[in-house]
This record gives structure tokens, C-alpha cells and sequence, in this order.
């Protein structure tokens, strides 16, 4: 009949709902499975991100920042002499006292000297003869020669009388020498100034026995030339080898506290003082006005270049364990590597590494102390400037 369907048809309608209704369960199961897997999957990736390592690096460049190094030195005169006699006698009177400006060849002091005097009056006398003697002998042999020629005297009594006309005239040389030095010793009884400059001591007066010589005279006059001062400042050795022909220093002087006097270097010693163990260097400072003293104390601040290849790094780089001083570089594999350094001159934040690091490797910035060789780390992306000053105005 229409309309109706038959058992065979009801049958196999409740099988067919019983599959899809199957299907449907299986499906829902399968994605139930999946979600699952995929949760764990990502709690288990989540879990081993986290156990990672994350860590801020630097980069070791070259140090190209100048140094500022404050060494004490030492001012001296660009000439400076102490003035001794260089003949004896008493002072007869001194014209130049300290302070006093003075000219090349200016008188400072006459000495009286009595006794050079007499050896010079007899010298002139001793000349005089050793002349008059180198006289006779001279014609004497000049005569015999003529006699020698007509055989009236013998050959050897002729030789005789030139030999002692050629003594004579020897004796005339020496006493010539000798009245000139004793003239050189009179004419040093005037003390005059060695060059420009100006009278720094006088240490002697009128009536003081004088005595040549700095060994056993003592010094007259003290002279110094200021228009031009030398400073010396002695370099540690761990510096030497940075001091360049083009070095440029700041002076600062204790009476002129508020002034910096740029100089530029203009000798070095190239060569260390096996006592102290420094390098001295020279500068040369302009005092045409005379504002600088010499004798003084100064304060070179150095500005020195560092050397090429020079790596400073931050002190928070550094991991000090028994093994001595490490730090933690990234290899190629983006894996921790320890690595020993040696340790220069420390500058406070940062420290100068001497070996052990090279220029290009990456540092770790404040490593655990639990770090080791191998261990997987992550690197932290560092935000954009304007990100960072975004976080900044927000916080």
C-alpha cells in the first residue's frame, strides 16, 4: 500500500541512523583525542620554553674611548743653572740680587782675586825673558849656520846651537800659555749671566772668601729662565706603551685650580727608570706672563688613546669561580661556552681583558652561577627604541 512502509524499509532506516549517529561519536572522540594531544603538545613545549635559559647579550668591540690619567709632575725652568766662581779670591761686590731680571752678559758680581793677579804679573815677566833668551839662541844659531858653510865651526857644535834656539823658542810657547791662562782666570773675577732670566738665589756678600769650582765653591747666584716651563711627569710602566708622539694632557696647577693649560707631548725617555719602574715623559707649557712658577707641583691629566684590539668589558659579564675568571660567550650553536680571561687594569663598571675573549663574540650579560658549558639559552629580543620609550611613559 502507499503510503506505508514496510518492515524490510523501517529496518534499514534505524541501521542507517545507527551508523551515522556511529560516525558522528567517532568523529567526536577523534577530535576530543586531538585537542587533547595538541593541549599536552603545547604544555609540554610551553614547559621546555620556560626551562630555557633566557639571557641579554653583548657584543666584545674594540674600546675607542680616550683615557683619562691623572699622574703628578713636576715643574722646572725651560734653562735653569747655578752660577759658581771660576776663580779665587774674596767678592768685591754683587749688582744683580734675587729677583732681578737679567740680560745675557749682564754683570752679576766682581771678585777680587790678589793672588792671580801677582801669578800674572810674574808670568808677563817670565815671557818677557823666555823672549829676550829665544832671541839670542835664535840668532846664535842662525849665525853658527853661516859659520858651518865656510867649515869654520864643526857640523855638531852647529846642531847644538839650533837645538837650543828650537828649546828657547818652546819656552816662549809655554810661558805665552801660561800667562794666558792666568789672563782667562782674571777675567772670570766678573760673574756675568749665562743667559736671559732672572735671579732665583744669591747666596753669597760682600768680603766671602771665594773658591773655584762646584766641587769646593758653592754656588754665587742661582739663574733660571721662565718664559717657557718643562713638565715632567713619570708614566707607569703599564702605560708606556700607550704614549703616542701625538699624547695631549690638561694641566692643572694648585694655585691656578679653576685653569686647565692644554699641552702636547715633546720628549719621552724610551726607556723605563729600572727603579721606579716608569717612562718619563716632558711637555712643554708657554709662561710669557709669568702666571707659572717653576719648582712646583703639577697634575697631568693624560689623554690616552687605547691601544688597538683593546676589549673593555662590563664587570656584570664576569663569573669568578675556582677555576679563576670566566665569562660566557655563545658558540655557534647558540649553546653557553665558558671561557677563561685574563684580567688587565680594572676601570670600576668595566675591566680591560688581556686574553680570552676575542672582538665579534657574543657575552653574556649577568650569567647564573649555575651555567654551564653546552646549555641551550635563549636570546631575548631587544625592543625598538620607540617601544622602549613607549614602556617607559606607561610605567
Amino acid at each position: 500500500m502507499s503510503g506505508r512502509f514496510s518492515m524490510s524499509q523501517v529496518k534499514e532506516s534505524l541501521k542507517s541512523k545507527r551508523v551515522r549517529a556511529g560516525l558522528v561519536a567517532a568523529f567526536v572522540a577523534f577530535a576530543i583525542i586531538g585537542m587533547r594531544m595538541h593541549a599536552a603538545s603545547a604544555l609540554r613545549n610551553s614547559t621546555e620554553e620556560q626551562s630555557v635559559l633566557t639571557v641579554n647579550v653583548i657584543k666584545a668591540e674594540n674600546s675607542k674611548a680616550k683615557e683619562e690619567v691623572v699622574l703628578p709632575g713636576t715643574v722646572q725652568a725651560w734653562h735653569e743653572a747655578p752660577i759658581y766662581a771660576r776663580t779665587n779670591g774674596y767678592l768685591k761686590s754683587w749688582t744683580k740680587g734675587m729677583g732681578s731680571p737679567v740680560k745675557e752678559g749682564d754683570l752679576l758680581a766682581e771678585i777680587e782675586t790678589p793672588e792671580v793677579d801677582s801669578q800674572l804679573k810674574q808670568a808677563e815677566a817670565d815671557l818677557a825673558t823666555a823672549k829676550a833668551n829665544n832671541k839670542l839662541a835664535q840668532s846664535t844659531a842662525k849665525r853658527w849656520q853661516g859659520l858651518l858653510k865656510t867649515d869654520s865651526v864643526s857640523k855638531q857644535e852647529a846642531d847644538e846651537k839650533m837645538g837650543d834656539a828650537q828649546a828657547k823658542e818652546a819656552l816662549v810657547n809655554s810661558a805665552q800659555a801660561n800667562m794666558d791662562r792666568l789672563k782667562d782666570l782674571q777675567s772670570f773675577k766678573q760673574v756675568t749671566a749665562p743667559f736671559d732670566g732672572v735671579i732665583t738665589s744669591r747666596t753669597t756678600d760682600i768680603g766671602a772668601l771665594i773658591t773655584s769650582g762646584s766641587t769646593t765653591g758653592q754656588i754665587l747666584f742661582r739663574i733660571a729662565q721662565t718664559e717657557k716651563l718643562r713638565i715632567y711627569v713619570q708614566v707607569p710602566q703599564m702605560y708606556a706603551n700607550l704614549i703616542t708622539p701625538d699624547l695631549e694632557a690638561d694641566l692643572y696647577f694648585p694655585d691656578h685650580p679653576d685653569k686647565a693649560y692644554p699641552v702636547k707631548l715633546f720628549h719621552s725617555a724610551d726607556a723605563i727608570e729600572p727603579v721606579a719602574r716608569t717612562l718619563l715623559t716632558e711637555y712643554l707649557l708657554d709662561n710669557k706672563d709669568g702666571d707659572l712658577l717653576p719648582g712646583g707641583y703639577v697634575e697631568a691629566h693624560m689623554k690616552i688613546k687605547p691601544a688597538e684590539n683593546t676589549i673593555r668589558l662590563p664587570v656584570n659579564t664576569l663569573l669568578f669561580r675556582a677555576e679563576g675568571s670566566q665569562v660566557a660567550t655563545l658558540d655557534e650553536n647558540g649553546k653557553a661556552l665558558l671561557k677563561p680571561v685574563k684580567i688587565g687594569r680594572d676601570f670600576g663598571t668595566e675591566v680591560e681583558i688581556s686574553s680570552g675573549v676575542a672582538l665579534g663574540d657574543t657575552l653574556i650579560i649577568n650569567p647564573p652561577d649555575s651555567l654551564v658549558t653546552g646549555q641551550t639559552v635563549h636570546v631575548a629580543v631587544e625592543k625598538p627604541k620607540d617601544e622602549k620609550a613607549k614602556d617607559d611613559k606607561k610605567s
